[in-house]
């Protein structure tokens, strides 16, 4: 599978944006699917995932109550809703793909396709 995140840009702290994550394939319906970042000097960090049928998700603690993940299998893409935006919030986003059955992960170890990246930058 291919993955092609898109819609970073720049917004003001307490904005929100929304980013999309296509990938190409058919067997994407069958794939888990993470959002990862990564911060200027930082390692990448776990942001979000979601099952297969979209059921289940999970989040990393900064960012539950504000992002959403979430997915639509008929157009092959995994979204990331983003809001209330905080400074801390700035890095490079990356969508990520598991294709093994197995419960949903933090680590980025297991997820074996990933995008591009999209920059996310939050003034303050």
């Amino acid at each position: 599978v291919q993955l092609q995140a898109s819609g970073g840009g720049l917004v003001q702290a307490g904005g929100s944006l929304r980013l999309s994550c296509a990938a190409s394939g058919r067997t994407y319906s069958t794939y888990n699917m993470g959002w990862f970042r990564r911060a200027p000097e930082k390692e990448r960090e776990f942001v979000a995932a979601i099952s297969r049928s979209g059921g289940v998700t999970l989040y990393a603690d900064s960012v539950k109550g504000r992002f959403t993940i979430f997915r639509d299998n008929v157009k092959s893409t995994v979204y990331l809703q983003m809001n209330s935006l905080k400074p801390e919030d700035t890095a490079v986003y990356y969508c990520a793909a598991d294709r093994e059955v197995r419960p949903l992960s933090r680590f980025h170890s297991v997820y074996g396709y990933w995008g591009q990246g999209t920059l996310v930058t939050v003034s303050s």
